[in-house]
């Protein structure tokens, strides 16, 4: 049986190059869950990659059919922006699996939906001075900079993973993520070990 290998962690932890990589080796049997978000695009984002980029009438017709699995909201400082998953086919067989991306809040809603023996949690952890210099890099790259909602993010998380939540939501293994190939051969062993096709 396949499982939800699921991406979390605070914000520039190096959660998108990880996902990348871990969709690219074939041992794995990974196929994408890709989340919806009403954000902007950001620069060298496609849409169908990292999510889909859609609107709110988008979600609120979704969300009246019943297909939204979870949703989140945040304030931001250019208006309120969306994250969602939906129930939209993209889990299909359970003879594969799946990986995504999301929040410790995310990742409780996707659980209750899909069954706790379904989900594989990966928490990425990183410095948080390493973080707030990876953002800011991160930013000044972007062709219209939101420093404003960066700040907001990483303030946020905080609260978000605060350590109470995490242990509430049963995750007991975390990778650190200051050395990325280290890091990625440990996750990739930790999903060899945790689920029956990276066994076969």
């Amino acid at each position: 049986m396949g499982k939800i290998v699921y991406l979390m962690g605070k914000s520039s932890t190096g959660k998108d190059t990880i996902y990348k990589k871990l969709l690219e080796d074939r041992t794995l049997g990974m196929k994408r869950i890709v989340p919806y978000t009403t954000r902007p695009v950001r620069d060298g984002e496609k849409d169908g990659d990292e999510y889909f980029f859609t609107d709110e009438k988008t979600f609120l017709s979704l969300k009246a059919q019943g297909k939204v699995i979870e949703e989140r909201a945040y304030h931001t400082f250019y208006g309120v922006w969306r994250y969602f998953t939906v129930d939209d086919g993209q889990v299909r067989e359970w003879d594969t699996n799946y990986l995504t991306i999301g929040t410790l809040e995310s990742y409780g809603k996707v659980k209750d939906y899909f069954g706790a023996d379904k989900m594989l949690p990966v928490m990425i952890e990183l410095d948080d001075g390493i973080r707030l210099r990876r953002a800011l890099k991160r930013e000044q790259a972007q062709e219209a900079p939101r420093y404003e909602e960066m700040c907001r993010r990483f303030l946020a998380d905080s609260e978000d993973f605060a350590e109470e939540k995490i242990l509430k939501a049963g995750i007991n293994v975390r990778f650190k993520n200051d050395d990325l190939q280290q890091c990625l051969g440990q996750i990739r062993k930790y999903i060899a070990e945790n689920t029956d096709i990276g066994r076969k």
